[in-house]
């Protein structure tokens, strides 16, 4: 894969206030976050490639799903996250 262990521990350990808290919310939306910026390049290059679009369309889904559990349990963790990764306020 892409992401190698070392990058993926500097993810969290950001993010999620350590290395090995790989189940926070706020880290598992950061690597979500690049693991797409890195699926939209690849699909500005390969536009017919359906298989990635289509795990591009579930990583949003997914991503999506974390905000607005963030967004309904602690909203200052939600504005906080968003504003790291440069996001745009999706839940209203």
């Amino acid at each position: 894969m892409y992401l190698s262990k070392e990058y993926k521990a500097d993810i969290f350990a950001e993010f999620a206030g350590g290395a090995t808290n790989t189940g926070s919310a706020e880290g598992q939306v950061a690597l979500f976050t690049k693991r797409i910026a890195h699926l939209t390049e690849h699909l500005k290059s390969n536009r017919k490639d359906f298989a990635t679009q289509r795990s591009l369309q579930k990583l949003v889904g997914k991503r999506r799903s974390l905000l607005k559990y963030l967004y309904n349990k602690d909203i200052e963790r939600y504005r906080g996250i968003i504003k790291a990764l440069g996001l745009r306020d999706i839940i209203k």
